[in-house]
């Protein structure tokens, strides 16, 4: 586990060369380097104390020894020559190593600042060799800021996910490892750390022999396209215990130098982002292809030995597009080597991107035996979707690995779970598709159940409406609601009769394109395309299937049409009696839910000013400018937010403000919104920001009361709404002493407890109604 002193540290380091070096990974390249050094000059301290002789500083770069280096008497610029005379000459250095020659290759020196040098080298000098056991955990968490590498299709693969793939392929001491896209080498660690823990009996690893420690660094093999990431791996697995890893730097879709080596495992998140054009492959793969993906996937299957298996995070595409290419990789996998496919839920690689994602298992030997795959659906993954990726209670993982388990053991005897089931493979190629989108296939009911499983398109029949009411004639208000397939309730309203449809009861309006689902009992109006209107049998309450529905939802597979997808779906044949018995329980639930969502999205925090509190104008109390620009091409994926005008529209892997700050919306629709920042953040053009305090103010008491100004009416409006700093800076606030500004903030701070309880309420009960329809399943 990383100690707190070594993050510290770490953090540390990078805080002293983020004004120098903005760049997080140019950041990683600095302190990997200095540390490589710092451990060269540890080892030779270390064999000079036990009688051997030095091996690193030798021949002529005695002087380039860390402790001259940081002798007292060094000045600043002294230093900062010495380092950077030394780091540009240790590939000349013949005793080193040919891994930290490679390490070492290219390096150099990117600021000349004596002063952060000398600072930076003195953090570095708290690391020591003789811990290296830490050394693998810290720098696996100093890799973790690079984040993502979005433009090449690249993310950092969260660790539990890693670890996930790695218990669901189960390595094996004596397998070869390979992953063709290693990136800093989390997967191979991972296989590694696994391994060990599976031959221990008091530590990891003391089952294994030591030859057979030996053998498994010599299986462990990665190859990535760039020389930093195989810099970076290169150190990741020395730091890990490897003192001779096997990282090339390899492309792995356009070179054969490698094409003949093969594996028994491979574990990748390979990039899915084609350049313009394509790729230019050779002519050796199974696919013609110019997609990355697609080739990636391809090479992984062909480079699997007769018995392999693989683990391979996969982008949508490979799992439902429909381009030629698409479909014949899916044919080949399906027929040769695919034996599960697990569904991961968008924001899995939240905050860099909310790619959607699933993982492809491959097993050349059992793929032989089973004529099924398992289709997994994880819904959690132990941390909440959104940008913070906060720990939540609800992780599938666990049950989802149990249940691969399960079925790898024994496809026959496998009868299914709530997340799994298994589809024969004649049924993924009826129409040539070859999909391997689980809910294509996956039965509404996978636990035994009483109830007779009935296809819902034997209980429903659609209505044709009399008139389709385009975008263009929707009114803000009006008598009759227009009803379409966006995910909003009501998407505008009409006063015209022509095409209002009078439900004689509750009918199910189903998105086409989207799957969103609705429940309507008045009159209204269809809205433009891609809705079907559903009335139900005599058998099938509506808001029965309604609660179904929005408990077991359809997964959206793109821009297609998904009503043939919703009427082979299952449902089970329950009494209408239970089936009202159950719509009333879960309506009684959806009202407090429906009350607790009215109090969360109408609760505004505002602060009611006391008489006595002298008006102040902002110019007296803050400094305004605007924020830099940056636009979708410069972007780039990284751990910081982006804030503009809406709040937090992205991220970035730069930043221009360590600590908080107020941000205000220049122009747009957003123009005068106010936000409060994250620390480390970035602001763009479209929006303002507190530059400076004039006198003691707290922050979040500023933020409140330019909310209160409602800043938006002083916008100017013709053209694009906008409002300057002049027209904000005129504008006066109530403001009273610190204290009394803290008391206010911590009262506001105490009704957003009462807010979030409300929102755990909405949770709690959306819950008891996935509860109520589970009951459906066990009769």
């Amino acid at each position: 586990m990383l100690d707190t002193d070594t993050k510290r540290r770490i953090d540390s380091c990078r805080d002293i060369l983020v004004g120098k070096v903005p760049d997080p990974k140019s950041q990683v390249e600095q302190i990997t380097i200095a540390l490589i050094y710092k451990f060269m000059d540890d080892m030779d301290a270390q064999s000079e104390e036990f009688g051997g002789k030095r091996s690193f500083f030798v021949n002529g770069f005695e002087k380039f020894s860390w402790s001259k280096l940081l002798a007292p008497g060094m000045g600043g610029q002294e230093t900062l020559n010495l380092y950077s005379e030394a780091i540009g000459k240790m590939t000349e250095n013949t005793h080193l190593p040919a891994l930290f020659r490679d390490i070492f290759k290219n390096a150099y020196l990117p600021y000349r600042d004596p002063e952060t040098l000398k600072a930076f080298l003195k953090e570095i000098d708290w690391f020591d060799y003789e811990h290296s056991e830490k050394l693998g955990d810290a720098f696996e968490y100093l890799l973790s800021v690079l984040g993502s590498q979005g433009d090449a299709g690249q993310f950092r693969t969260p660790r539990h996910i890693i670890d996930f793939i790695v218990r669901v392929i189960n390595p094996q001491k004596h397998e070869r490892i390979l992953d063709p896209a290693c990136g800093t080498a989390g997967f191979l660690i991972s296989a590694w750390k696994y391994i060990y823990a599976q031959n221990q009996k008091h530590t990891p690893g003391d089952l294994l022999s030591s030859d057979e420690r030996k053998q498994l660094t010599a299986n462990i093999h990665g190859y990535d396209i760039s020389p930093d990431m195989v810099r970076l791996s290169l150190v990741n697995l020395y730091l890990h215990g490897f003192t001779n890893p096997y990282v090339d730097e390899y492309d792995t879709l356009t070179s054969e130098d490698k094409w003949n080596e093969y594996a028994d495992v491979i574990l990748a998140n390979p990039p899915f982002m084609s350049p313009k054009g394509g790729i230019k492959p050779h002519k050796r793969f199974s696919i013609q292809a110019k997609r990355s993906e697609v080739l990636f996937v391809d090479y992984i299957h062909e480079h699997l030995n007769p018995n392999g298996r693989a683990g391979i995070i996969v982008p949508e595409g490979i799992i439902f597009q429909s381009g030629t290419a698409y479909k014949a990789l899916r044919k080949m996998l399906v027929q040769n080597s695919l034996v599960a496919v697990v569904s991961l839920p968008a924001g899995v690689f939240q905050p860099y991107s909310g790619v959607k994602t699933s993982i492809l298992i491959l097993d050349k030997r059992l793929a032989k035996q089973t004529k099924k795959v398992l289709f997994v659906k994880v819904s959690n993954d132990g941390f909440a979707l959104g940008a913070q990726r906060r720990s939540i209670d609800q992780d599938d993982l666990p049950q989802a690995a149990q249940a691969l388990s399960e079925f790898f053991y024994s496809p026959i005897g496998f009868n299914g779970c709530k997340l799994a089931q298994a589809v024969s493979r004649e049924r993924i190629a009826e129409n040539g598709e070859w999909s391997l989108s689980g809910d294509r296939y996956l039965q509404a009911v996978v636990n035994p159940s009483k109830y007779e499983q009935v296809e819902i398109g034997s209980l429903i029949e659609t209505i044709s409406p009399p008139a389709k009411l385009q975008k263009e004639a929707y009114l803000s208000l009006g008598r009759y609601p227009i009803i379409d397939q966006s995910q909003v309730a009501i998407a505008g309203w009409t006063n015209e009769e022509a095409g209002v449809i009078h439900p004689k009861k509750p009918l199910i309006i189903f998105g086409d394109h989207t799957c969103a689902v609705k429940l309507v009992n008045q009159p209204f109006v269809q809205g433009a395309d891609g809705i079907k209107i559903i009335e139900t049998s005599a058998k099938l309450l509506p808001e029965f299937l309604f609660y179904f529905l929005r408990s077991n939802p359809l997964e959206t597979e793109g821009y297609k049409r998904h009503f043939t997808d919703l009427k082979r779906k299952t449902i089970p044949l329950i009494p209408i009696e239970i089936q009202r018995e159950i719509a009333a329980e879960i309506e009684g639930y959806q009202k407090i839910i429906d009350g607790a969502c009215q109090v969360v999205e109408n609760y505004q925090p505002r602060i009611t000013a006391d008489a006595g509190w002298p008006m102040i104008s902002l110019r007296e109390i803050i400094k305004l400018s605007s924020g830099e620009f940056l636009s979708t091409a410069m972007k780039k994926d990284g751990p910081y937010p982006v804030y503009g005008g809406n709040g937090i529209n992205g991220a970035h892997d730069e930043y221009l403000f360590d600590m908080p700050t107020v941000v205000i919306g220049r122009v747009g629709a957003y123009c005068g919104a106010v936000h409060l920042t994250e620390p480390k953040s970035w602001v763009t053009d479209n929006a303002l920001y507190v530059k400076e305090l004039l006198t003691t103010v707290d922050l979040q008491f500023l933020a409140l009361s330019l909310r209160s100004l409602n800043l938006n009416q002083y916008a100017k409006v013709g053209g694009q709404p906008s409002i300057s700093q002049s027209i904000v800076l005129e504008r006066e606030i109530a403001l009273p002493d610190i204290e009394t500004q803290r008391e206010v903030v911590k009262a506001l701070q105490a009704e957003q407890v009462l807010i979030n309880a409300n929102e755990e309420l909405i949770t709690r009960f959306e819950a008891k109604i996935k509860v109520s329809i589970a009951r459906v399943w066990r009769g």
